[in-house]
Parts: structure tokens; C-alpha cells; sequence
């Protein structure tokens, strides 16, 4: 069905926010190290209660004021390189002025108006993601454009901002999250929403994180860069998926989105042709199940002061099992809101009888909350009071249902391009200024210092004329962290650029899939390899197998690396005894196939010569040892 809509019709718009982790020594207000650890190797923990606050006007956010009535834990793993800052117990320090000279380079590249002053700010956010309750944030550019095919976006808002924690786990009430990601230089980029179409949104995305990686700077790898959309339709809202890892699944998003939408406006038009109404009622049908043989109701029920409690949509019956996305109805945007209690999730009578629940007792549940034949019921098991905040959520989001599409943030599922309800859009009420950090003057010194870089794009174009690369080297070592490795190599050697760029890519894939990190490869032992080969000490085939042993064992001398492998000098006349030797032994085949033994016989030679000599020049002494037999059997 989505290839049927018409994105210009339904009045479709969407923007993006790319955040993007910068490659620094330090953290944004601290020296701490930017590295992750293994979370096993947390040596301390703590945990906080977060409460929303007031912003300068008197006035809550409303995410965070929902976000605080799930009152959950916050548990915080530390390690050897946390500091007081992280932990919150010590002011920050200055804005890292490394950040700053790489988020004005990007601003610069994006066309933006780049502020006289850099201001921090404190955004609030009490979802446990920071220990301190709110985000620190700092305004870098207004007003940008990046140039890309499908049309021109403008670039709304440049900030640099501390990374958050990474969520580890939950627990119960319990969230735990690992402190060695908060306070990591993040990019933020906002787009104007002159996305046209789901394609265009990839296309958008893509640019933007050629422009990050032309730099150098940026952090590389899933998580280092996130995405989120901005989605609405003329008669939706606007609604913010947050966290897209990969671009390839932009488009989908996007699209399932879009459908979402429109699905959510047919049922909106089908509930007011019922009449449908929702009331806030919430009714005890606790004895209905009392001596019930449904598993899950039974478990809720042993819960502290356990319940089963209900609410009557009237008019609801038969749509709550209506799809709205992919494997979504709208029972389960009901769901995502009772979850954000604890709740594993919600029964519904559209869905009945089912999980050991009878049809009595089906029967009885509607008769006790006055429910027809045309009412959808919605009950859950647990704790009372949690039951009670879950139910009023779901009221909530029934009488959204009514309206249409409500303004939300979501967040993608897991293995799709579906979506689920995080919270509630955030408002301009949750910015303040940070009065611990002071402010940073832009001067023209500080801007003149600053050289923009070659763009992937330009330098895989300069690859393709210079080099004689074809498109895709020329695309793959443009893009990848060696480009800077690959032009030294040339600089100082006389090889030929395919052999260096091939290896920088193509060799070392090679090198992971046999279960090795090439990661651990030196620049300074690449150089060694190149510069070794240069000489003649080995030949090109020997490559591979030399880096994999370095990547094997970091650190190991590449002159060791050489002799392990049994890569150790041979002169010519080793060779052309080896040679003349596989020669005689096939004597017979070489007279009958005269020139065309030369082929067969080079797997056999270089299996003896493989990374001792160059391919060519085995294959020039071999053709004249064929033909001085050959001459000689005449």
C-alpha cells in the first residue's frame, strides 16, 4: 500500500536530527577518556531518583513531567576513568576546546551562521539518561543548507552537547545504565523539513554523514551516529522516531510512518461515524476472575495489594485488533502505554477469549462494566495503584484516538522499521542556561585557524583521475579511515596505487572474516609492510598473510612477522633452480601443451614461491624455462 501514496497530496514533511559522536581525546566537560569499556568491568555503582523541574517561566515540560510518574530506579555503573563530574558531584570543567574548533569546522561545511558567542544550556531530560537531570547543550549555528539530489535542505540548528549514558539493562522498577558514554562530545544537526520523500530522507542523511566523516573527526561504527525523523502529514502531527542506526532503513521508516498516519486517520474517521466515546472510569473486576484459570491473571493477582482493573471505550469493539503498522494495532499503541508502568502489557476484549480466559468470564467483565456489543473493553492485572496510572494512560491515548494522530516521540523496534511510543514531545519549556560553564568568544582568530577539509566525495573523484582507481576503490578508500594512510604509502613508495588501495580495504575485510581484528594493525606497521615490499624483501602475495599475523599479535616486530610466516630471502638462482625443477618433474605435460603449461604450472610454482617473489616475475622465468624444453625437444 505505501507505494500507492502520494507523498505532495497528503501534505507530507519531515526533517532530521543527526547526532553525531566527534573522535576526541576528552569528554565535553571533563578530561575523562572517550573510549567505551566493557560494562563487566564497572568497579563501583550508584544509583539517583530523578524529579522533573521548573524551566525560568514556572513551567514543566511535559515530558519530563510524565516521564516522572513512572518512578523508576536509576542505576549507574562507574569504572576507573569515571570522575565526579560524570557522577555529578563536582561542577564541569571548561567546554573542550577540541569539540568546539571540530564543531565550528562542520558549521563552516554546512553553510551556517555561526554564533559571536558559545552559550551552554541545560536541557532537561529525566528519563535517567544523565545523572544530573538534564543535558548540557551549546548552540553553534543557525541558517545552513546542505546542496543534495531531490532538492536543497536547509540546515535549522548546529549544537555540540554531552552524550548521554547507554542503557545496560532494566530490573524491575530499575533502569541501569553505563557511565563510560555520558559527557562524549555529540553533534547535533536539525534540518528544516524540506524532506519531499522517503527517499529523499535517505539521500538527506547520507550527505550529511559524508560531510561528518570527511572530516576525520567523528567517531565511526553502529552507535557513533544516530538519527531521528520528523514525520507529519497535513492532517497528522508531527511525531519524532528517534534513535535510526542505519541509513539503509531510513526509507522504511519513513514510509511505515507515513502509513501509520493515514491508518490512524481512517480509524479516527470510523470511530466518529460510531459515536465512539471514551470516559475516565476506571472499574474493580477483580471478583470476576477470582477463581479464573488464566496464568497471567493469576500471577497479577499475587502481586501486593493485586487487582484487575478495567475501562469500557464505547464504540471501540472490533478495532482495537486493527492494524495500524506492520505487526502493530492499535491495542498495541494502548500497550506501549501501560508498559511505560512495568506492565508486560494489556488484555482487550477484541482479543477474547484467550490466554486461559473464558468466555464466562469475558461475558461477566462486560456485564460489570456495562459494556454493549459495540464497546471494546480493556482490563490489566497487577498492583493497584500501578494499574491505576497504566489505565489513565490508556484513557489518555483512546481519547488521542478520537482526534487522530497525537504529537509523540517514538522509538524503532527492534529487527524492523516498525515503531513504539517512547513519550510525549518535548516542549521549549525544558531549556535553561548552565550559569557553571562560561561562555566562549568566536573570534576570527579562532575561525581562520580552522582548515575545512576535502570532501569523500571530491576525493574519490581526485582518486579516479590521479590514481587510475576505478569507481569502486576510488568510493571505498575515499570514505574509509586509511584515505590519509593511502596518499602517505603513495608519497613514499613506488607502488601502484590499486595494490595499496586494495589492501587498505579489500585485504584487511579479508583479515576480519578469518576471525582477526585488523584494528589492531598499526598506521606506522602498514608503512613498514608497504615500504618492505617496495624494497623487493617480499612480494605482493605475502601481504595478507604478514598482516594477519600483526593483527594476530599487536605489537610484534614486522621483520619477526616475515620470518614467522617463513617469508625469509631467496635469490634468483633458489628460484629458478625451484622452478626448473617443477618443470622437469612435468616434462611430458610441458611438450604436449607447449606454451599453454605455463597457466597450470603457476599455482604449483607459487605454492612454493607464494610472498618470496612477485607473481610477474615467477611467470617471466617460468615462460623461458617452458621454452628452453621445448626447444629442446625439437
Amino acid at each position: 500500500m505505501d507505494s500507492d501514496l502520494d507523498y505532495e497530496k497528503l501534505g507530507f514533511m519531515a526533517g532530521l536530527e543527526i547526532h553525531q559522536q566527534l573522535d576526541t581525546r576528552c569528554k565535553l566537560f571533563c578530561h575523562c577518556p572517550t573510549s567505551l569499556r566493557d560494562v563487566e568491568s564497572s568497579n563501583f555503582e550508584f544509583f539517583r531518583f530523578l524529579r522533573p523541574s521548573k524551566s525560568e517561566i514556572g513551567t514543566v515540560d511535559r515530558a519530563a513531567e510524565e516521564e516522572s510518574t513512572y518512578n523508576r530506579i536509576f542505576v549507574y555503573k562507574a569504572y576507573d576513568t569515571t570522575c565526579l563530574v560524570e557522577n555529578d558531584e563536582e561542577p564541569p570543567r571548561k567546554l573542550n576546546s577540541e569539540a568546539l574548533r571540530v564543531a565550528l569546522m562542520i558549521g563552516l561545511m554546512l553553510k551556517t551562521d555561526l554564533v559571536d558567542e558559545v552559550h551552554t544550556m541545560r536541557k532537561i531530560v529525566i528519563d535517567g539518561s544523565n545523572t544530573t537531570g538534564f543535558q548540557r547543550t551549546a548552540l553553534i549555528g543557525l541558517d545552513g543548507m546542505i546542496e543534495v539530489k531531490g532538492g536543497d535542505v536547509g540546515v535549522s540548528v548546529l549544537c555540540l552537547e554531552e552524550e548521554a549514558c547507554q542503557k545496560v539493562g532494566e530490573d524491575g522498577s530499575k533502569t541501569i545504565y553505563s557511565l563510560d558514554r555520558l559527557g562524549i562530545p555529540l553533534l547535533e544537526i536539525g534540518t528544516d523539513p524540506d524532506i519531499k520523500s522517503p527517499e529523499h530522507a535517505r539521500k538527506v542523511a547520507e550527505e550529511i554523514g559524508m560531510i561528518l566523516r570527511s572530516t576525520g573527526m567523528v567517531k565511526r561504527g553502529i552507535g557513533t551516529i544516530r538519527q531521528d525523523i520528523n514525520v507529519s502529514i497535513a492532517e497528522g502531527a508531527r511525531v519524532e522516531i528517534k534513535g535510526v542506526q542505519e541509513l539503509k532503513s531510513i526509507e522504511g521508516i519513513v514510509k511505515n510512518e507515513v502509513l501509520r498516519q493515514v491508518n490512524l486517520l481512517k480509524l479516527r474517521d470510523d470511530l466518529k461515524m460510531r459515536g465512539a466515546s471514551v470516559n475516565d472510569e476506571i472499574f474493580d473486576v477483580t471478583q470476576v476472575f477470582e477463581g479464573t484459570g488464566s496464568k497471567i491473571i493469576k500471577q497479577g493477582l499475587k502481586s501486593r495489594d493485586g487487582a484487575v482493573l478495567a475501562i469500557c471505550l464505547q464504540g471501540f469493539a472490533d478495532l482495537l485488533g486493527r492494524e495500524i503498522q506492520q505487526d502493530r494495532r492499535l491495542g498495541s499503541e494502548f500497550s506501549d502505554r501501560a508498559q511505560r508502568f512495568g506492565l508486560g502489557g494489556i488484555f482487550h476484549t477484541d482479543e477474547m477469549p484467550a490466554y486461559g480466559i473464558s468466555e464466562a468470564e469475558v461475558s461477566e467483565l462486560k456485564r460489570e462494566v456495562g459494556a454493549s456489543r459495540e464497546d471494546a473493553v480493556v482490563f490489566v492485572a497487577g498492583e493497584r495503584e500501578i494499574l491505576k496510572r497504566a489505565l489513565e494512560a490508556v484513557i489518555h491515548r483512546a481519547k488521542e484516538a478520537l482526534v487522530g494522530v497525537p504529537e509523540e516521540t517514538r522509538r524503532v523496534l527492534p529487527g524492523g522499521s516498525t515503531t513504539a511510543y517512547l513519550r510525549p514531545l518535548p516542549g521549549a519549556d525544558r531549556m535553561y542556561p548552565e550559569t557553571d560553564i562560561p561562555p566562549v568568544v568566536i573570534g576570527e582568530e579562532l575561525l581562520k585557524g580552522i582548515e575545512i577539509p576535502e570532501l569523500i566525495t571530491d576525493k574519490k573523484n581526485r582518486y579516479l583521475t590521479e590514481y587510475g582507481l576505478n569507481e569502486e576503490i576510488a568510493a571505498e578508500i575515499a570514505r574509509s579511515p586509511f584515505a590519509n594512510l593511502f596518499e602517505e604509502v603513495l608519497r613514499i613508495t613506488n607502488l601502484s596505487a590499486p595494490l595499496i588501495a586494495t589492501t587498505l580495504t579489500s585485504t584487511l575485510v579479508e583479515i576480519r572474516r578469518e576471525g582477526v581484528d585488523p584494528g589492531n594493525i598499526r598506521d606506522e606497521d602498514f608503512i613498514t609492510v608497504f615500504k618492505l615490499l617496495d624494497s623487493g624483501k617480499f612480494a605482493k602475495e605475502a601481504i595478507g598473510p604478514i598482516l594477519k599475523e600483526v593483527a594476530s599479535n599487536p605489537g610484534i616486530e614486522i621483520t619477526s612477522a616475515v620470518e614467522k610466516i617463513g617469508l625469509g630471502a631467496v635469490d634468483e638462482i633458489e628460484i629458478e633452480g625451484i622452478i626448473n625443477e617443477i618443470v622437469e618433474s612435468r616434462r611430458a605435460f610441458v611438450l604436449e601443451k607447449g606454451e599453454r603449461a605455463v597457466g597450470p604450472l603457476m599455482g604449483p610454482v607459487m605454492e612454493r614461491l607464494r610472498g618470496k617473489i612477485d607473481g610477474k616475475r615467477v611467470n617471466e622465468i617460468l615462460r623461458a624455462k617452458i621454452g628452453e624444453v621445448l626447444e629442446s625437444g625439437r
